[in-house]
């Protein structure tokens, strides 16, 4: 009785790529036969092709040690293509999840060199970076600019969150040396750069999400890949602490948000030294504190309390019904915020895929 086995696909590839006609079924019989293979216990293995191949002048003129020769080749290319396609599998695997997880890697760093009494002054570089962006032409926004805007009036104190700071000592009055304080996030970028290079405006964006979580507030996933400006961006394009609501309203408009999402991020001020509360702690108390208008009381610090632009807040009937909803609801602020800060540091963006 015979069998016969037609080549797989991928076998049959290979057949092609020879240089000589080769076979296309291969015939097993229990007793031996010209051109069949004969697994007999008395007799010789052979392995003869159906079709006949000719002897070449370039050497190969035994038909038996050819078709050994042939399978030998056949099977090292078999072996060879499968490990190829399980290493190509892997590489698209690790290539996906370095994709995936990008903001993770840089949030890793970042919670090395950030701590809560820190946090404020991350969340502040966020805004001062994206805040610039202008919708009408698209200019500005989270573009990693703040790098050469940080002796500008407005950015007064970021330096020590974003870059490091060069003083001299003169604690040896005849040898002064100068001292090279690290900023904190400088020392996460040092580190991520000698794997991969990362761009100031993905640090950053990721950095502030990082503060606003370790200060108890939402988990902010960010989409990684922005590319760096090479130039500052224009002046003047940040809010003014000075506005009133209408002011902010419009401003903020100019930028693509609107009244819900002004109140919303104001929320950031909630951690910092503008006395909303706890300054480490990422919760509601600045719209609560809103409501009892403390700077409103004669005498103390309770004069002192946010901004003229927080204050304003409550003095605009829609900025008013927002500021209620937040102060009676903490899971409604922390899920508008997250919203609003993944816009407020996508927009301007200039990504690497683009």
């Amino acid at each position: 009785m015979m069998t016969t086995f037609n080549n797989p696909p991928f076998l049959s590839c290979c057949f092609t790529s020879l240089s000589s006609p080769f076979i296309t079924n291969f015939i097993f019989t229990a007793k031996f036969q010209p051109q069949t293979v004969n697994f007999g216990a008395k007799s010789a293995a052979l392995l003869k092709p159906t079709c006949a191949i000719q002897p070449s002048s370039g050497g190969c003129g035994n038909l038996e040690s050819c078709g050994r020769r042939r399978l030998l080749l056949l099977s090292a290319t078999v072996s060879f293509l499968i490990h190829m396609q399980e290493y190509t599998k892997d590489f698209y695997v690790q290539a996906e999840e370095l994709e995936t997880y990008g903001d993770q890697i840089v949030r890793d760093e970042v919670r090395k060199v950030l701590t809560k009494g820190k946090a404020a002054g991350i969340l502040r570089l966020v805004f001062h970076d994206a805040g610039t962006f202008e919708s009408n032409n698209n200019s500005g926004g989270m573009n990693g600019s703040i790098a050469y805007e940080l002796e500008r009036p407005e950015n007064k104190g970021l330096k020590k969150s974003l870059k490091a700071c060069f003083h001299t000592s003169y604690s040896r009055p005849l040898s002064p040396h100068i001292i090279i304080d690290d900023s904190i996030l400088e020392k996460a970028k040092k580190e991520l750069d000698m794997r991969e290079s990362v761009s100031w405006a993905d640090l950053i964006a990721v950095a502030g999400a990082e503060a606003v979580s370790i200060c108890g507030g939402p988990v902010i996933p960010i989409r990684v890949g922005r590319l760096d400006s090479l130039t500052p961006d224009p002046e003047g394009k940040l809010p003014e602490e000075s506005l009133d609501a209408p002011g902010l309203k419009e401003c903020f408009k100019r930028k693509g948000f609107s009244t819900q999402e002004l109140v919303a991020l104001s929320g950031a001020h909630t951690i910092g030294s503008k006395g909303f509360g706890s300054p480490i702690e990422f919760d509601n108390s600045y719209y609560k504190i809103l409501l009892d208008r403390p700077w409103a009381s004669a005498g103390g610090m309770s004069g002192m309390v946010g901004l003229p632009s927080d204050r304003a807040l409550v003095e605009d009937e829609e900025c008013l019904r927002w500021i209620k909803k937040y102060a009676k609801d903490q899971n409604l602020f922390f899920d508008d915020f997250k919203d609003a800060y993944i816009k407020l540091v996508d927009s301007g963006a200039r990504w690497k895929s683009s």
